[in-house]
C-alpha cells in the first residue's frame, strides 16, 4: 500500500536559496539553476590572510585562492642556468620569499631538493637583494653539481636552476612571499 498522501492545500514552501555570494574580489558569484561551482586556485596577489575568494567570472563560479603564491617550472640541458620562477613586484616595499624547489635529472635518474629563503626590496623600478639568501640543499649523487640561486634582474626576482654537463634536469618550484611597504 502506498504511503503517498495528496493534500488539497499547497505543499511546503521550497527552502530559501541564496541568489548571490559576496566575494573578497571583483563581482559576486551568482548561482545558475541553484548551482554554484566552488573551485580552488592560487594567485600572486598580496593578501595578509593568505586566502581570498573571487567571483570575477561573472557567473556561477566562486574561486577560493591561496594568495602570495609563486610557482613555476623549467628544464635545463647541460651546464646552463634558467629561471624557474620570475616574479616582478608592482608595489614599492620589501618582499621576504620562501621557495621550495624539486629537481629531477632525467638523464641519470637522480633527484635534488632545495629550500631557499631570501629577501628583496623593490624601489618601483629595480629589485635589490637584501643580503645573501639562505639555502638548504638535499642532492643525490652527481646532482651535487647542480645548484639553485635567488637573484634579481632589473625589477624581477628570480629563482634559478643550474644544471651540469650532459644532463637534462626538470625543475619545479613553489614559493610564498610576505610583503610590507610604506
Amino acid at each position: 500500500m502506498s504511503q503517498v498522501y495528496k493534500s488539497l492545500v499547497s505543499g511546503p514552501v521550497p527552502p530559501s536559496v541564496a541568489t548571490s555570494y559576496v566575494t573578497d574580489v571583483n563581482s559576486p558569484a551568482i548561482p545558475i539553476a541553484n548551482v554554484l561551482n566552488v573551485l580552488g586556485n592560487d594567485t600572486t596577489a598580496d593578501n595578509i590572510n593568505g586566502i581570498r575568494t573571487d567571483g570575477s567570472s561573472g557567473s556561477n563560479t566562486l574561486t577560493v585562492q591561496l594568495t602570495n603564491r609563486l610557482q613555476g617550472s623549467t628544464s635545463t640541458v647541460g651546464a646552463v642556468t634558467a629561471p624557474i620562477i620570475s616574479f616582478t613586484p608592482t608595489v614599492i616595499g620589501t618582499y621576504a620569499i620562501e621557495y621550495r624547489v624539486a629537481a629531477y635529472n632525467t638523464t641519470a635518474s637522480l633527484g635534488a631538493g632545495y629550500s631557499v629563503f631570501g629577501t628583496a626590496r623593490f624601489d618601483g623600478v629595480n629589485s635589490n637583494l637584501c643580503g645573501t639568501p639562505d639555502k638548504i640543499t638535499n642532492e643525490e649523487g652527481a646532482m651535487s653539481a647542480s645548484n639553485v640561486t635567488m637573484t634579481v634582474s632589473a625589477g624581477a626576482i628570480l629563482i634559478n636552476g643550474s644544471g651540469y654537463a650532459a644532463q637534462s634536469i626538470n625543475w619545479s618550484a613553489v614559493g610564498l612571499y610576505t610583503f610590507v611597504g610604506a
